[in-house]
């Protein structure tokens, strides 16, 4: 049975240019092979509901001999198919995860504004891919917050522990296993607590954070164990933290290697794919890659 491919999204771009060199040390790691895809976008006069893909001819495609040109040199360069495309990007992109076990690209492409820290190519991708979407920022990101201390490389991952996705923690493991790196879970709570009463109602208790901490802690633990038992190589540290999610994981991406979300799974009365806000913002303010997983067949 053959290895799913690392696919890598061009477009002769500074962004795409560098995750490619991710996507490559990806393939690398994983023992697969590289495909390397560009999309020629129609032009803006095209009807919208034109999105399929095509094969366009790569015999006259500046973008991928720039790539050739950027990879001919690296002794670690893992077998590599080129493929050229023309479509609208945004639905083509997504439609490569069909066939990959990762998607890489870019934060932002050629088009668009330059105001723009997320591009909306990566945003369909990372929301509408079947695999794994690892979306590479800018160097230069400013994150406010403490990042945490410590030697050697980092995973981090964002732990529910309302409703865990298992994909999420799996994919986090692995790639914490392949990089020899240790885990981060961050688990966040909501603090401080809100809770919503009837008019008339007795207020309730005064909540001590600290069992709201030590519940939390107990709860992740608890779905953390499996994951340790298969990954006993990996040092896992779990942070339970209090109140925004997604503050925190963008403060734990400083000098991290990868921050790993889970994407929303679908929802009765919504059944349209959806990123969900703690993700969007990660993807949005994060200085390291961010991984975004959608759930796994039996989840969503």
């Amino acid at each position: 049975m053959s290895t799913l491919p690392v696919v890598a999204a061009v477009d002769g771009s500074d962004d795409s240019l560098r995750a490619l060199d991710w996507a490559v040390d990806a393939a690398r790691r994983r023992a697969a092979p590289l495909r390397v895809a560009h999309v020629r976008q129609y032009a803006h006069w095209v009807q919208p509901e034109v999105l399929a893909a095509g094969p366009a001819d790569q015999q006259d495609d500046s973008v991928l001999d720039q790539v050739r040109a950027h990879l001919e040199s690296r002794p670690d360069q893992p077998q590599t198919e080129y493929v050229g495309l023309v479509g609208a990007a945004g639905a083509v992109l997504p439609e490569l995860g069909s066939g990959a076990q990762l998607l890489v690209l870019g934060s932002r492409g050629r088009g668009g504004f330059a105001s723009l820290v997320l591009g909306s190519n990566s945003m369909a991708a990372a929301r509408d891919a079947e695999c794994p979407v690892v979306v590479v920022p800018r160097p230069g990101r400013e994150v406010h917050g403490e990042a945490p201390g410590g030697p050697g490389s980092r995973v981090v991952v964002g732990l529910k522990v309302d409703g865990p996705d298992e994909a999420t923690l799996e994919f986090a493991f692995a790639e914490a296993t392949r990089r020899g790196a240790r885990l981060q879970a961050v688990a966040a709570y909501p603090w401080p607590a809100q809770p919503w009463m009837m008019p008339g109602e007795m207020p309730p208790a005064i909540v001590d954070q600290d069992v709201i901490e030590d519940e939390t802690r107990v709860l992740a633990d608890g779905f953390l164990a499996p994951y340790r038992e298969r990954h006993t190589d990996v040092p896992v540290e779990l942070v339970p933290a209090a109140g925004d999610a997604a503050g925190h994981l963008v403060a734990a991406s400083l000098d991290a290697d990868l921050v790993v979300v889970g994407r929303h799974r679908r929802r009765l009365l919504s059944p349209v794919r959806m990123m969900g806000s703690v993700t969007h913002a990660v993807l949005l303010h994060a200085a390291s890659p961010v991984a975004v997983i959608p759930p796994s067949p039996s989840e969503d």
